[in-house]
């Protein structure tokens, strides 16, 4: 059997005010093709499916019309899981209607947790055991105590996702006892994920969030049953595998975030089983937008410029002006440079200026490079919050934070 592990599209997302429609039908139109020629079997989607919890329509005709197209497919399941960027109710919404395609959609955990256990099968007969665990908020593995300081959250935290993938695979390895007994021997159990393992690489602005209010964002591989062959994680950004355990992996997301990851390959896993021993494969997505950075002086920018202008690049620009000199009509300059290309500078950094206007912003930082927690960090500096009572309120903001990050909007 051949699956394909993908995650993080993220479609609806923009490029500071571009959008980048033509790049995730590009992607979707070659992971179809990529289904076809690799005659994939089931396809694994671990969350972050849209940017946000109210995606656009167009977003929306873009995940439906891919999911009927891998319906007619040789690939004959499809497995959805919410990310956190996802609203659990819009996309279990059509769930029922989408079984019809053979897709499975979870987006969020229930009382009921042999929803989360998907057996696939052909003829009949069993091919895998799918675990498919959504993302799971705080309120689903942590019950609030009075008293309770960080540690106390954290391990708590700890232990409820431990104890949910461990409640879970236990309904995946009694189906995999009755199979055998069945004659159906060497049932692959694979888990899908979307979390912060503890190692995990991220780059800058990936817009990747912390899942978790304190220090516990991050996960250790032990946290997982051993009776997972394969785990599908999504959330990180960058392909790789969790420590030592080659079988547990981020496949990354499919197209760049930010200009971070424009310099990195983009992957998609393929898993094959013969047994419950599988055989794992990175396959690299094409470049669907070229996406550049320029840090320099006003040389070394107009330079990179001509190099590319050579090359016939359309791609979009990320400039940072780092020169001694102040020049107030920086954006004005680099258009004129660019008049005769197809390039579309997206940024543009000029340090100089935003230095001698934002005095009150710190030194090699730009407005922009402020987050949420950066402005609470100063508003404590301001009113001489003490230290003693920072480590709290900066908590209890975060809380407020990833509430409001979490609200799904679309439920009644």
């Amino acid at each position: 059997m051949k699956i394909l592990h993908t995650s993080d599209w993220h479609l609806g997302r923009s490029l500071y005010g571009r959008k980048r429609y033509d790049e995730f039908s590009a992607f979707l139109d070659w992971l179809v093709q990529t289904i076809e020629n690799e005659k994939v079997d089931a396809l694994l989607v671990a969350g972050d499916v849209f940017d946000t919890s109210t995606p656009s329509n167009r977003a929306q005709e873009l995940y439906y019309r891919f999911l009927c197209r891998v319906a007619a497919s040789c690939c004959r399941h499809v497995v959805v899981i919410a990310g956190n960027h996802d609203s659990p109710s819009f996309l279990n919404a059509p769930k029922e209607l989408l079984r019809a395609l053979n897709v499975y959609v979870v987006g969020s955990v229930s009382d009921a947790l042999d929803d989360e256990v998907i057996v696939l099968q052909k003829d009949g007969k069993p091919e895998a055991i799918v675990c498919a665990v959504p993302y799971l908020r705080d309120k689903d593995i942590r019950t609030v105590e009075p008293g309770e300081n960080i540690d106390d959250k954290n391990a708590k935290l700890v232990e409820g996702l431990k104890n949910h993938y461990g409640d879970v695979c236990e309904i995946a390895e009694q189906k995999r006892a009755e199979f055998k007994s069945a004659g159906h021997d060497g049932i692959p159990i694979v888990a899908l994920g979307h979390l912060f393992t503890a190692g995990g690489k991220t780059v800058d602005g990936d817009g990747v969030r912390e899942l978790y209010v304190g220090s516990l964002a991050h996960v250790g591989e032990e946290v997982f049953p051993p009776t997972i062959d394969y785990l599908a994680l999504g959330h990180l950004h960058v392909p790789q595998a969790v420590g030592s355990a080659e079988h547990i992996r981020y496949c990354g997301s499919p197209i760049p975030m930010g200009y971070g990851e424009a310099a990195q390959e983009k992957k998609v896993v393929l898993i094959e089983f013969n047994s419950i021993t599988p055989n794992i494969q990175e396959l690299p997505v094409p470049c669907f937008q070229q996406m550049v950075r320029i840090v320099g002086s006003l040389d070394d920018i107009h330079a990179k410029l001509e190099e590319l202008k050579t090359q016939e690049s359309s791609a979009w620009l990320e400039i940072e002006y780092t020169g001694s000199d102040i020049i107030g009509n920086l954006r004005e300059m680099l258009d004129e440079a660019l008049a005769d290309s197809t390039m579309e500078i997206r940024r543009i950094k000029n340090r100089r200026v935003m230095e001698r206007v934002m005095s009150t912003i710190a030194e090699d930082e730009t407005l922009d490079d402020l987050d949420t927690s950066d402005v609470f960090t100063r508003c404590l500096e301001t009113f001489d919050v003490p230290d003693e009572d920072r480590e709290e309120l900066t908590v209890s903001y975060n809380e407020i934070i990833k509430s409001h990050h979490e609200e799904d909007v679309n439920a009644e």
